[in-house]
């Protein structure tokens, strides 16, 4: 039986976390403790929340290490669980060589690409935004460099045009809980971790996105669009402005322009105009090429809504250019 560091902080970690915990002991391994991220103020009231990994952590009946930095108190307060490896998803930091060190058979990182394509912090996003056909969900070993280790499992998915940010990260949290039991069930047996394979081909690299980012151009195609809407589902949400005030879009669909018309869509009107209401398919805009029709939206403090409810109290959104 060997003792893992479950590393993570987001609630996709947490879900996979918690189906880790679930195939532990037929999988040779016991989770010993928990690494997130510290505690955040959050609310008007500034409340220290602690990350979903803590809270589901704590669920669970596991020592969770909530440390802003790895420096010595860290360490040796990790240290203490005397753990055989580190196992990471969306953590966030870098691990250094001395906190490696405390773990004989180093650490595995679950990464939600087809590395070494869209290494970086936002590679389900990449996907989706660049209109990828398939990904993958790879089990890589953590290294110096950041997602550049060697690949221990890797899983094709194809990508069938529908999913969001947020789904593809979900899917990625319950596969990948899959690939790394299997993987820490082989090192348990085994007493020993395999060398992996050195990731081949052209790197590419994603960052940190911001609020700016996911603002729509609705001058881009339809198409191009609902890949904006889906790749920044949940989070930061696409948005536009109605009347200079923020409005998220927050799901849809592409419509093409015959289709469009046939609803009451104008094929002249300019990128961003509201043309029609249908009831059987959404509010829809015009797009440099094709509408989008827009099935749930949000405005500035309101509460998200269907396009059926937005429109009973939407008198004058129709011919509004956002």
């Amino acid at each position: 039986m060997i003792k893992v560091l479950y590393a993570g902080s987001p609630d996709a970690s947490a879900v996979t976390l918690k189906l880790l915990s679930e195939k532990a002991a037929a999988n040779g391994y016991e989770i010993a403790g928990v690494l997130t991220n510290a505690p955040t103020a959050k609310g008007r009231h500034k409340e220290l929340v602690p990350t979903p990994v803590g809270i589901a952590a704590r669920e669970l009946g596991i020592p969770v290490f909530e440390h802003e930095h790895l420096d010595t108190p860290a360490r040796e307060a990790v240290a203490e669980i005397n753990a055989d490896i580190l196992v990471v998803f969306a953590y966030g930091h870098i691990f250094g060589p001395k906190f490696m060190g405390l773990f004989r058979f180093g650490g595995i990182n679950l990464h939600p690409s087809a590395l070494p394509v869209y290494r970086g912090c936002t590679p389900v996003n990449a996907a989706i935004l660049n209109g990828d056909k398939e990904t993958a969900f790879t089990i890589q070993k953590v290294s110096a460099k950041m997602d550049e280790g060697n690949i221990l499992a890797q899983q094709n998915v194809v990508l069938n045009g529908t999913e969001t940010a947020g789904s593809l990260l979900n899917d990625a949290a319950v596969q990948g809980a899959e690939l790394i039991a299997g993987l820490l069930a082989e090192i348990s047996a085994n007493n020993d971790i395999a060398d992996g394979t050195p990731q081949r081909g052209e790197a590419s690299y994603t960052g940190i996105i911001s609020k700016q980012d996911a603002k729509i151009n609705w001058s881009d195609s339809a198409e191009k669009i609902d890949r904006t809407v889906r790749g920044y589902f949940p989070e930061p949400n696409a948005w536009t402005l109605e009347n200079d005030l923020p409005l998220k879009i927050m799901s849809g669909f592409p419509v093409s322009d015959d289709e469009g018309a046939a609803l009451g869509g104008n094929v002249d009107a300019v990128p961003g105009t509201v043309c029609a209401f249908s009831k059987a398919k959404g509010i829809l805009v015009r797009c440099g090429s094709g509408f989008y029709a827009v099935t749930k939206l949000q405005r500035q403090g309101k509460n998200a809504m269907d396009y059926k409810s937005f429109m009973n109290g939407a008198k004058n959104f129709i011919g509004t250019v956002l």
